[in-house]
Parts: C-alpha cells; sequence; structure tokens
C-alpha cells in the first residue's frame, strides 16, 4: 500500500523561503540557510558532487552500511524504518532489505520536503515492497516531526537521519532536532546517525572546494533560486565560492564572497541589499564529530548510544543510540 500526506504546500515552501532569505539578507553577516540549495538543478549538481573523488562521505557511509546493514537490522529489531532526507538509492534499498531479513518489515514512512521527489521515489519502493505499508511524509523535519503517523499495532520503530545531515544545523538547533526526534520515539525505538568524523582540514576543505567547480556551481546555484523565485537580480558569477574549515567550532563553512560592491535587488520582498567588495554570506555549516562529543549530544537528548560503525579509514560513522 502507498499513501502520500503533504504537510508542506508549495504555498508554505514559497512562504519559507521568502522569510529565510528577509532575515538572512538583512543580518549581520548575512547567512542563507543550506535547504534552498536543492531545487532540481542543485540536487542533480549535489549527486555530481558525490561522485568527485575529493567527496569521500557518500562512499565512506555506504561503504559502512555494505559491510554492517544486518548487524544494525539485528540490533535494531524494528518493524517499521522513517528516514528523514529520504532517498530513493542504495542505502534505503540496503536498509529496508536488512529489516526485512531480521523481521517482519511492515511500514517504511519516507520525509522529504520534495514533494514531487517524494512521491516518485517513494511510489518506486512501495512496488518493490508491495506487502510493505509505504506512507510517505511531505515535510520539513525540523518543523513536522509531530505530524508523522502514528504507529499502528506496536512494533518498533528505527528512525534514520543519513548523510550527515544533522552536520547542517548549529549545536542550538542540532540539540534541539534531538530531542524532537525523541519525544516522537517511543522508549525501546532507536536512531540510526550517519556523521562526518573531524579529520585532517586539507581533507575537507577539498571535499566541499573541489578542483572542477562543481561545489562551487552548488552553492551559487541558491542565487539562481532566489533569481527565479523571488525576481532577484543576482549576478551568481560575481560571487566567489569558498570553502574553510572552522577549527574552533569544528565545522566547514561554506561562504559566497563578493567581488565588487554591489547592490541586489529582490523584487518579491521589495528589498535592496548591497554587499561591499569581499563581503562574505554563510551559506552552510557542516559540523565533523568526535564519538565522545556526539555521544554525550545524544545522552543529552535521552538516547542511550549503542553501537558505532565506521569505514577502514574512520572518516565516517554509523551510530545506533536508543530511546
Amino acid at each position: 500500500m502507498f499513501r502520500i500526506d503533504r504537510n508542506l504546500t508549495a504555498d508554505d515552501l514559497g512562504k519559507a523561503l521568502r522569510r529565510d532569505v528577509a532575515e538572512g539578507l538583512t543580518s549581520r553577516p548575512k547567512q542563507l540557510p543550506p535547504k534552498w540549495f536543492y531545487d532540481a538543478r542543485g540536487s542533480a549538481l549535489f549527486e555530481e558532487i558525490t561522485r568527485l573523488p575529493e567527496y569521500y562521505p557518500t562512499r565512506a557511509e555506504k561503504e559502512i552500511l555494505g559491510r554492517h546493514v544486518d548487524e544494525i537490522a539485528a540490533a535494531a529489531d524494528a518493524s517499521a524504518l522513517i528516514e528523514l532526507g529520504s532517498g530513493s538509492g542504495l542505502k534505503t534499498r540496503l536498509l529496508l532489505q536488512a529489516l526485512e531479513r531480521h523481521g517482519e518489515l511492515t511500514r517504511f514512512v519516507p520525509v522529504d520536503v520534495s514533494g514531487e521527489f517524494l512521491a516518485e521515489s517513494a511510489g518506486a519502493l512501495a512496488e518493490d515492497w508491495p506487502r510493505t505499508d509505504v506512507h510517505a511524509v511531505v515535510g520539513d523535519f525540523e518543523e513536522h516531526l509531530g505530524l508523522l503517523p502514528v504507529p499502528e499495532g506496536g512494533g518498533r520503530r528505527l528512525l534514520a537521519v543519513l548523510g550527515s545531515t544533522i552536520g547542517n544545523q548549529v549545536p542550538e538547533r542540532r540539540a534541539a532536532f534531538l530531542r524532537d526526534v525523541h519525544g516522537v520515539l517511543e522508549t525501546g525505538d532507536r536512531l540510526l546517525l550517519g556523521v562526518d568524523l573531524v579529520k585532517d582540514p586539507d581533507r575537507l576543505v577539498a571535499a566541499y572546494d573541489d578542483a572542477q567547480g562543481v561545489t562551487a556551481a552548488f552553492d551559487r546555484n541558491v542565487l539562481t533560486v532566489i533569481n527565479r523565485e523571488l525576481g532577484a537580480d543576482f549576478d551568481p558569477s560575481a560571487f566567489d565560492h569558498s570553502a574553510r574549515w572552522n577549527g574552533e567550532q569544528e565545522w566547514i563553512e561554506m561562504r559566497l564572497r563578493s567581488r565588487r560592491d554591489q547592490t541586489v535587488r529582490v523584487g518579491g520582498l521589495d528589498l535592496s541589499v548591497d554587499f561591499a567588495e569581499g563581503e562574505e554570506m554563510l551559506t552552510e555549516i557542516s559540523a565533523k564529530f568526535r564519538r565522545e562529543g556526539l555521544s554525550q549530544e545524544l545522552e543529552a537528548a535521552g538516547f542511550t548510544p549503542e553501537h558505532w560503525w565506521t569505514d577502514p579509514d574512520g572518516d565516517f560513522a554509523l551510530v545506533l543510540a536508543i530511546r
């Protein structure tokens, strides 16, 4: 069975974009949330990024799942999988197959902000798992966790947040998100979290500033989105992409740097914004983790870490924690 709940409409997304752009362009320093990278072109660019030689996280996470997915499924002992920021590729399928092998998989709840993408990807998965109730949810998981469908007939749940998505949140937001996840799960349910680990800063910077310039195009794509959706007149070529390691916070910062003094008009907001030459606008942070620190964050939110798996090079980790 396949069904889809739409808790986030195109109008909701438009309002959120207007709010985020208005707040971000008038803040000091300027900043934009990374979720606005992902229109159709941005999503395609990110898929290209995951195949670049410099960008190791996707390969490392897939390697961990390939080696340990049956251990994960056995330890989770779940009949339902909830995936936040769901995908349609290998990682999702590996988890579903393993949960099916190690128990009775009854439900899959994929959650994503893109209704069109979700309808297509979740519909395809429903065809491949005809005995599983696929209940897709269109929503922003930072805001709509409380609207997840209530489980029917009991059974443990495994909630997965893969791809180090949680690293895009500052610590305060991350703590609130983990508390919210704890609040929607029941005792005995588990959280599977994918996280990128602290390593050589040169490797980290290279992963976010590749030699081919794909990440730079991805970063500047947010300006194209604002131009199209809000009638702005950004010249993406007037901004340079930069990635730097913040050693104090232990995260990568992606920024767009203005190449000249310029004024940008955002017609949909009736807003004019000045950029000085060299002024930078933060577009993404990507936090990197250490085992002890992440365990403390999970415990503060009410979880008990049970298992920790890494790839052979120790680049990435999957942690399983029980509620």
